[in-house]
């Protein structure tokens, strides 16, 4: 087990008040880490840290990673043991259209935070990378799967992001887990398929209008089993750099997620309109599953398949939204 993630181990979380983010957040101070926490809101809501901000253990900074002077001041002050990095653009669409979205908060982001833990001595890095690096590889992709041609400007900023991390690794003794996450559903949602698909139902139970042809066909892991897995894969492994993908053993249709959806709103003849197109918009992965076999030889299983993880995380938001007791 690597000895940094115990008692009084200081935790700096980028983009910790969004959805995966919070989770996590909630998760160190569990086991007793003093956690810093980045976020600017942009996604991210003051409300999914009510628990930590009330524990003394936490501290919230809000300010934007490419304001680099700002950063520099807190890794100067706090001195960190780790950094969890998953700060990032959030929306592949948005990236097509406004080309800076990228490059700035997924890939300089990244960059800024390597730097400061360059200068500040930092050795320790979990990465939030995505599936989004492989492109449209298909299914049964393997980590070692290459070379890889990423179609949406995010997988883009995702591979540049981690192939700056293994060049730092490689100057500055640092130590990454890359953790290439799939479509991860839970409580505390700020986008996704299951979030748009209640907004959409909530204005109009009448209809519901689904982007592409609904065969879209993806792997989608509870964020309960994905934190599990991300402290896993850092106790059990020690290599300059480690990299995983993660995933439910199964897929899920987003037809099938739309059913689930109108199901347990109790809505009735609902109609369904799809776009028609194989994808959602441009740079939209339809169809894709990873080969865990490599965290799976390690010893770790997802308690969960797809479709329950999908049905776990709609009962959740619909609760929490009041839509559902």
């Amino acid at each position: 087990m690597n000895s940094y993630l115990r008692k009084n181990t200081k935790v700096l979380v980028t983009g910790g008040a969004g959805f995966i983010g919070s989770h996590l957040v909630d998760k160190l101070l569990e086991v007793g880490l003093k956690v810093v926490c980045i976020d600017n809101f942009t996604l991210g809501n003051k409300k999914n840290l009510h628990k930590a901000l009330r524990n003394p253990n936490f501290k919230l900074c809000i300010f934007n990673l490419l304001e680099i002077q700002e950063l520099k001041k807190l890794f100067n002050k706090e001195s960190f043991d780790i950094v969890f990095h998953l700060a990032a653009n959030s929306n592949i669409q948005l990236g097509s259209v406004e080309l800076q979205t990228d490059y700035k908060n997924t890939f300089l982001t990244t960059f800024n935070v390597l730097n400061c833990m360059k200068e500040y001595n930092v050795k320790q890095l979990i990465f939030s990378s995505s599936s989004a690096i492989y492109g449209e590889a298909g299914e049964h992709i393997s980590e070692d799967y290459g070379p890889l041609f990423p179609i949406s400007f995010y997988g883009s900023a995702k591979l540049a992001s981690e192939a700056y991390i293994s060049a730092f690794c490689e100057n500055f003794s640092i130590n990454a887990w890359i953790i290439r996450f799939p479509n991860v559903v839970g409580d505390r949602l700020t986008h996704g398929v299951i979030y748009d698909f209640i907004n959409k139902l909530s204005k109009d139970p009448s209809g519901l209008q689904v982007l592409g042809d609904g065969n879209q066909r993806k792997p989608y892991l509870y964020i309960d089993d994905l934190l599990d897995a991300i402290f896993f894969i850092y106790q059990n492994t020690n290599k300059k750099i480690n990299y995983f993908n993660l995933a439910a053993k199964s897929t899920t249709s987003v037809q099938k997620i739309a059913e689930i959806i109108i199901e347990k709103m109790d809505l009735k003849n609902v109609d369904i309109k799809f776009t028609g197109s194989d994808r959602g918009w441009i740079g939209d992965v339809p169809r894709f599953s990873y080969d865990t076999t490599k965290i799976n030889n390690l010893g770790w299983e997802p308690s969960m398949t797809s479709d329950e993880a999908i049905i776990l995380a709609v009962q959740k938001e619909l609760t929490h939204r009041g839509l559902l007791e």
